[in-house]
């Protein structure tokens, strides 16, 4: 069974969202904790991985017209 591209962004997409609010909430005093930046670098990353996924979702939606 084949995932489908347009599933895997968006369950990139929620990980990045998931983890940006773990990072909000390991910032005691101040954001700048090496938690909270490795979290925040994690989110990036992930987000990244699910606007490409969607870019790929509608490219491959486009060639089968």
């Amino acid at each position: 069974m084949k995932v489908s591209p347009l599933t895997m962004a968006i369950i990139y997409f929620l990980l990045g969202i998931f983890f940006i609010y773990v990072a909000i909430l390991s910032a005691e005093d101040t954001i700048w904790n090496v938690t909270s930046i490795i979290l925040a670098l994690f989110a990036t990353l992930e987000i990244g991985v699910s606007i490409r996924l969607f870019a790929l979702y509608i490219r491959l939606k486009k060639s089968k017209k």
